[in-house]
C-alpha cells in the first residue's frame, strides 16, 4: 500500500479519530461562550442554539469514540 493510500485512510485511523475528537471538543469552548452570552443577555433563542450545538458535539464525539472502539488493532497507519 502506497503512502498516498495510507494518508487517504487517515480519517479512519486511530490518530485521525483522536484528532477528530480533539477538534470536536475544541468546539465546546465556543458553545460555553455562547451559553454565557445567552444567559447574560437573557436571550432564549441563543441559549437554545447553544444547547442544540452542544448536543451535536456530544453526539459527534460519541460516534467518533464508537468508531475508535470498533477500529481495534487493525490500524493501517500504526502497523
Amino acid at each position: 500500500m502506497s503512502k498516498i493510500e495510507k494518508a487517504k485512510g487517515f480519517k479512519h485511523s486511530k490518530p485521525g479519530l483522536w484528532l477528530s475528537i480533539g477538534t470536536t471538543t475544541w468546539g465546546a469552548l465556543s458553545i460555553v461562550k455562547d451559553v454565557r452570552k445567552a444567559r447574560s443577555e437573557q436571550d432564549n433563542l441563543l441559549l437554545a442554539n447553544a444547547v442544540v450545538g452542544a448536543l451535536a458535539l456530544i453526539t459527534g464525539t460519541a460516534l467518533l469514540l464508537r468508531e475508535l472502539k470498533q477500529l481495534g488493532d487493525d490500524d493501517v497507519l500504526l502497523g
